[in-house]
């Protein structure tokens, strides 16, 4: 990798400069290191800069405060201290050396020297560090030949691997969260210290492995990272619904396709116009019950009818385990679970607009989302098919933009209120104003009447007196 001239880095780097300045001015040695080095020579941009002190981490953090005027956070507990500058956010600590017990992945720290610092480091191209000393100004110090691992493009821990795993099985997911984040390889003794180690992600918090998912799953093909997972064992212990996907069964030499590599197919697809969160979870989950509803039907075939009703059924529960947020982002993504086949049927159908306006109704302001999901479930590899199936999504969407802009249904509100039907016929809160409300809808939906006071309230009385109520005006 091509040498840089760090001294030069940090005398023009206004956070960095300013550290070295603060540092050689209290004597206190100090580094930065990890994730900001690595990206440095990466020319990545990188907004989290992290500092090591020889001891005296914090009283370096509140002298910098003050000079800047700045507010600290301290954390004695793990002797830490950050603040923001600028558009870096700075964080220091004393240098130190950790051990652990087999039991957690906290781990027992001690005051140590930035040697012992690095080689707790996770793995070789985060165990870089520049010093900022006035004697070394600028010197990489590259123990663990990182740098060269950049080059090569691999992930490897800087001490035995089955150690480093096992005393922060963490490590694990940040491996492959790494390798898909870079798109590096992970070293083959790394790798299979990987496997071995597998079951001691028990001891890490859910949030935590959570955390490191929801980053591999936002890199920019994410199914390299869920391969790592899969072929690693890590999947079977944090996502087993999702592994349950794996695999083709054949009754009489008929098979079905292997939804988990469908499933990453489909979410690569998605990764591919789309950076939200959310909707990939939806590409995750989009067939996630296609193993409880498999079926063989003999003379027709493999079925997984009412795949998209259990999957959307499961999506709490999986969220719930996972720890994902239980909010409007579930709400999403159970939605879009639900309707993915919906579009697809369309495809296939003469096109009508009561259909459409059903679809747009159900999806409301998500419906583009869900188109989106759609176009990404055609995995075909006909591309005749591929492009006859993206004709006729084009269909639908025109479609939808059509009715839409002529009927109004993304954000349905009934044109007659329950309180208007109370009111012009005089009765109280009742099932009979329900159905009144229904049928006015049902009507807007197909295509009846158009979605509007005067048709609505048209209708209404017409309703109202097949049911033998009267007008109290």
């Amino acid at each position: 990798m091509e040498q840089q001239d760090f001294s030069d880095i940090v005398s023009s780097h206004p956070a960095l400069n300013l550290v070295a300045e603060m540092a050689n001015e209290k004597e206190i040695e100090a580094y930065v290191v990890g994730g900001f080095v690595r990206d440095i020579l990466l020319k990545r941009e990188s907004k989290d800069i992290d500092f090591v002190c020889r001891g005296k981490g914090i009283d370096l953090a509140e002298a910098l405060g003050k000079k800047v005027k700045r507010k600290v956070t301290v954390f004695k507990r793990f002797k830490t201290a950050n603040l923001r500058y600028g558009d870096w956010e700075l964080e220091f600590v004393g240098a130190r050396k950790e051990s652990y017990r087999e039991d957690s992945r906290n781990p027992i720290v001690e005051d140590g020297t930035i040697d012992d610092d690095q080689k707790r480091r996770d793995f070789t191209i985060n165990a870089l560090a520049i010093s900022l000393n006035k004697n070394n100004l600028g010197q990489l110090i590259d123990p663990f030949d990182g740098v060269n691992d950049m080059a090569q493009k691999v992930i490897r821990t800087p001490l035995e691997p089955d150690v480093t795993f096992s005393d922060d099985p963490l490590r694990m997911m940040r491996a492959v969260r790494f390798a898909a984040q870079l798109n590096f390889d992970i070293e083959a003794k790394t790798f299979k210290a990987i496997s071995t180690n597998v079951e001691r992600i028990k001891i890490v918090s859910q949030e935590r492995i959570t955390d490191e998912l929801n980053k591999i799953v936002l890199s920019p093909v994410p199914s390299y990272g869920f391969n790592l997972l899969f072929q690693s064992g890590l999947l079977k212990e944090i996502f087993p619904e999702m592994v349950r996907l794996h695999g083709v069964e054949k009754v009489k030499g008929m098979g079905h396709k292997d939804n988990f590599y469908h499933t990453l197919k489909v979410l690569d697809n998605v990764a591919g116009v789309s950076n939200d969160l959310w909707l990939r979870w939806a590409a995750i989950l989009h067939d996630i019950a296609k193993p409880a509803t498999k079926r063989f039907e003999p003379g027709h075939g493999w079925t997984f009818h009412g795949h998209e009703d259990k999957g959307a059924w499961m999506v709490p529960k999986i969220f719930r385990k996972l720890k994902l947020p239980l909010g409007p982002q579930m709400e999403y993504v159970k939605k879009l679970v639900k309707l993915h086949l919906r579009p697809i049927a369309l495809v296939k159908d003469n096109i009508t607009d009561s259909a459409i306006r059903r679809l747009v109704f159900d999806a409301g302001n998500d419906v583009d989302d869900l188109m989106a999901l759609c176009k990404a479930d055609v995995t075909s590899k006909n591309m005749e098919r591929v492009k006859r199936y993206m004709q006729n999504f084009d269909q639908v969407l025109q479609k939808i933009e059509d009715v839409e802009a002529r009927d109004h249904i993304k954000n349905f509100q009934p044109p007659v209120t329950g309180e208007m039907i109370m009111d012009y016929f005089g009765v109280k809160p009742s099932r009979i104003v329900g159905e009144i409300k229904e049928e006015i809808k049902e009507a807007i939906m197909e295509g009846n009447i158009t979605n509007d006071y005067e048709s609505a309230f048209e209708l209404m009385k017409e309703i109202g007196k097949k049911k033998g109520l009267d007008s109290e005006q």
